[in-house]
C-alpha cells in the first residue's frame, strides 16, 4: 500500500460519516490493493478525534509523545537499577495528557460532535495509552486502553539481564570458587557481576507497589472524572432550575406590582365615590321636594271648582 499511503492518510482525516463511501471509492481505484483498502476499519468517534489531533495539532501531539517517552525512560532507568524521578516524569505526562485532552475535545466541539461522558473517557484512555506500537499515528480505528507497566515488558531489574556473563567470563570465574584463597581478586570480580538478591527483591517489590499505585491512581482518576461529569450535569440542571425560578419570580413580581397599582386605583376611585355620596343624597332630597311640589301644583290645577 506504499503507493497510496497519502490517500489513506487523507481518508482518516475525513469526517466519520464520509469514511465508508470514500474508502470504497479508493478501493476501486487501488486495483490489486483494493482488498486491503476495504479492510480498513471506520474509526470510532473517540479514535477519530485523537487522529485529528495528530493531523491538525502536531505540536500538541509531539508534546504528548515526548512526555510518554520520558516517562517510559524513567521507568526503564529505575528497573535497570539507575536513579530516575518517576514521579516528576509522571506529573509531566499527566499534564501533557490533560492538555491533549482539552485540544481533542475542542476538535470534537468544532466538528459538531456531541462530547458525551463515554466519548470523553474513550479519548482520555486513548491519549494515556499512546504511543501504540500496533497502530500507525493518525490511523486509529478504536480506542486504546492504558497498558500501565506492560510497556516495560522484557526489561530486567537491577542489571540482572546477562548476569551469567560470557563463556569466557564463566570460565574465569570458576577457579575462584574452586580456589578462593588463591584468586581473591577473581572471586571479588565474580561476586560483583552477580546481582544483589536483596536489592533485586526490593526492586521487584517497588515495581509491584508502583503498579498497584498506578492502577489505583487510574481508577481514582476515572472515578473523579465520572463524578465531575455527573456533578457538571447536575450543576447545569440546577442552573436551569434557578433560571426558571428567577424568571417566574420576576413575572410574579411584575404581576404583584400591577395588582397593587390596580388596588390603589380602585381604592382612590372608591374614596372619591364615597365623598360624592352626601351631595348625591342631598340632590335626591332636593329633587324629591321639587317633584312633590310639582305634583301638588298639578293637583291643584286639575281639581274641580
Amino acid at each position: 500500500m506504499k503507493g497510496i499511503d497519502a490517500d489513506v492518510d487523507r481518508l482518516y482525516q475525513l469526517p466519520p460519516d464520509a469514511f465508508t463511501e470514500e474508502r470504497n471509492a479508493l478501493a476501486k481505484r487501488a486495483g490489486r490493493e483494493g482488498g486491503q483498502i476495504r479492510a480498513l476499519g471506520k474509526p470510532s468517534v473517540p479514535a477519530w478525534a485523537v487522529n485529528q489531533l495528530y493531523w491538525s495539532d502536531r505540536d500538541e501531539w509531539d508534546g504528548l509523545m515526548a512526555a510518554a517517552d520520558n516517562l517510559r525512560r524513567a521507568h526503564k532507568a529505575v528497573l535497570s537499577g539507575r536513579e530516575a524521578d518517576v514521579r516528576a516524569a509522571g506529573k509531566v505526562h499527566d499534564e501533557a495528557v490533560e492538555s491533549a485532552l482539552k485540544a481533542t475535545l475542542k476538535i470534537l466541539e468544532q466538528s459538531s460532535h456531541p462530547v458525551t461522558d463515554a466519548t470523553r473517557q474513550g479519548v482520555l484512555n486513548t491519549l494515556r495509552a499512546l504511543p501504540s506500537d500496533v497502530v500507525q499515528p493518525g490511523r486509529l480505528v478504536k480506542t486504546l486502553q492504558p497498558g500501565g507497566f506492560e510497556m516495560l515488558a522484557g526489561l530486567t531489574v537491577g542489571g540482572a539481564k546477562g548476569s551469567s556473563g560470557t563463556k569466557a567470563q564463566r570460565g574465569a570465574a570458576a577457579p575462584a570458587h574452586s580456589h578462593p584463597a588463591a584468586h581473591p581478586a577473581s572471586r571479588t570480580h565474580a561476586h560483583a557481576r552477580r546481582p544483589d538478591a536483596r536489592a533485586v527483591a526490593t526492586a521487584r517489590q517497588d515495581v509491584a507497589s508502583s503498579e498497584r499505585a498506578v492502577r489505583e491512581a487510574e481508577q481514582a482518576a476515572r472515578r473523579d472524572e465520572f463524578e465531575s461529569a455527573r456533578l457538571a450535569r447536575e450543576e447545569r440542571r440546577a442552573a436551569g432550575t434557578v433560571e426558571s425560578a428567577r424568571k417566574a419570580m420576576e413575572e410574579a413580581k411584575a404581576d404583584l406590582e400591577r395588582a397593587e397599582a390596580a388596588l390603589t386605583r380602585i381604592q382612590t376611585e372608591r374614596e372619591t365615590a364615597e365623598k360624592r355620596i352626601p351631595d348625591a343624597r342631598a340632590a335626591v332630597t332636593a329633587a324629591q321636594k321639587r317633584a312633590d311640589a310639582a305634583a301638588a301644583a298639578l293637583k291643584k290645577l286639575t281639581a274641580p271648582h
